[in-house]
């Protein structure tokens, strides 16, 4: 991309962020499996096997090993302290984030146990120095608004805990969460490799491209082990990992970003921060908006568990279980890198091409319903039945 972009750098902590995940992911499994800890299967589940959890221990330590690396490369020191303290802030709530989910995973923590876990990490997020320090409200001529340490904290805070828990609620089909990570986070790790070509090596943008490109190699590596017929679940320790790690990596991209440095040329040129940090995080926050209002609405818990998330209705519209996970890959896709194109590409082109995208998606989404079509077109002895997932 030019100066200022350390590209091999970051494809490296990719590497060992994967590298390690997958070996980790190895022996974890293995450790599990022998000591007997095999998570039963819960009324919400789709899987139909029995399989050992804990899977985020393992890509909590690829993370690590991708932050250790990170701070070895002389190209990348300038995310680390004593310039910024935001990396030392994520490894910190990175730890706390895996612990409640570790404790989750094996003990079954209730509700407000681990709302209280997840609030207090995004407490020490915002404390330790990773936090929103500037909102941009686009009304009238737009105005930046510069927030004091209480109300970063709020929001941060309220920020974190949401993406957490969107992460947690769309982790129900093998692969899932991992894949949904990893696009979120290549998303904006494309976008910090913008800021960073187009202000010539911003400090402000090496911690969200060390953080996104250490998320992209945990899901990578991750993938293998976890795509249907998964050998092994991340669990609530990696499902909240990834929430948190989305988190820290958008917060810092957008969160200290002057809109006045992108002119007023263009509204979406203007917002594109925001709105791709938005759209990375799009799906699995709709999923999780529309499982709270619905829950609340029948008079439950919000986060009482259902079989009503997204994934469960792809595949009672007659999706078979990797075809579901990769229609909401290709949902993902489509909506965060469209915003991202609004940065790297024309407005025009961007435009034309997320259309074109969109509509792909549309028509893969419904392809099974053209497929009972034609089927009931058929003798009736060529027909497969095939079961309604969610009963």
């Amino acid at each position: 991309m030019g100066a200022g972009v350390p590209l091999r750098e970051l494809g490296l902590v990719i590497l060992v962020a994967a590298t390690v995940t997958y070996l980790a992911t190895g022996i974890i499994r293995s450790m599990m499996v022998r000591a007997g800890k095999i998570a039963e299967i819960r009324q919400r589940d789709v899987h139909t096997q029995p399989t050992p959890r804990l899977g985020g221990v393992a890509m909590f330590s690829g993370f690590l090993a991708a932050v250790f690396l990170a701070n070895q490369l002389p190209a990348l020191t300038r995310g680390f302290m004593p310039i910024t303290p935001e990396m030392n802030a994520v490894v910190f709530a990175a730890f706390a984030i895996v612990l409640v989910g570790i404790l989750d995973d094996l003990y079954e923590l209730d509700a407000i146990t681990k709302l209280i876990g997840q609030v207090l990490t995004a407490v020490i997020l915002s404390v330790l120095g990773l936090s929103w320090t500037l909102l941009y409200l686009p009304f009238g001529d737009g105005t930046t608004v510069v927030l004091d340490q209480l109300q970063a904290t709020i929001l941060t805070s309220i920020f974190t805990v949401a993406l957490i828990n969107a992460i947690n609620f769309v982790d129900g089909l093998d692969g899932l969460a991992a894949g949904l990570g990893m696009i979120a986070g290549a998303a904006i790790l494309v976008f910090s490799l913008t800021v960073l070509h187009d202000q010539g090596g911003a400090v402000s943008a090496y911690p969200p491209a060390i953080i996104a490109a250490g998320l992209v190699g945990i899901c990578l590596g991750f993938l293998p082990h976890n795509f249907e017929p998964s050998r092994i679940f991340m669990g609530d320790s990696g499902s909240m990992l990834i929430g948190l790690l989305l988190a820290a990596a958008s917060t810092s991209a957008s969160g200290k970003i002057n809109m006045s440095l992108y002119g007023t040329a263009d509204m979406v040129a203007l917002m594109s921060p925001v709105i791709v940090v938005a759209a990375a995080v799009f799906i699995p926050v709709l999923d999780l908006v529309l499982a709270v209002v619905r829950r609340l609405s029948r008079g439950t818990s919000p986060f009482a568990a259902d079989k009503l998330h997204l994934h469960h209705r792809l595949l009672s519209l007659g999706h078979t279980h990797r075809r579901t996970v990769l229609v909401l890959y290709l949902w993902v896709s489509v909506v965060a890198f469209g915003a991202v194109s609004f940065s790297v590409v024309p407005a025009r082109v961007a435009l034309a091409l997320s259309l074109v995208a969109l509509v792909i998606a549309f028509l893969v989404t419904l392809i099974p319903l053209r497929a009972g079509k034609l089927g009931r077109q058929t003798p009736p002895t060529h027909v497969v039945a095939q079961a309604d997932p969610t009963g």
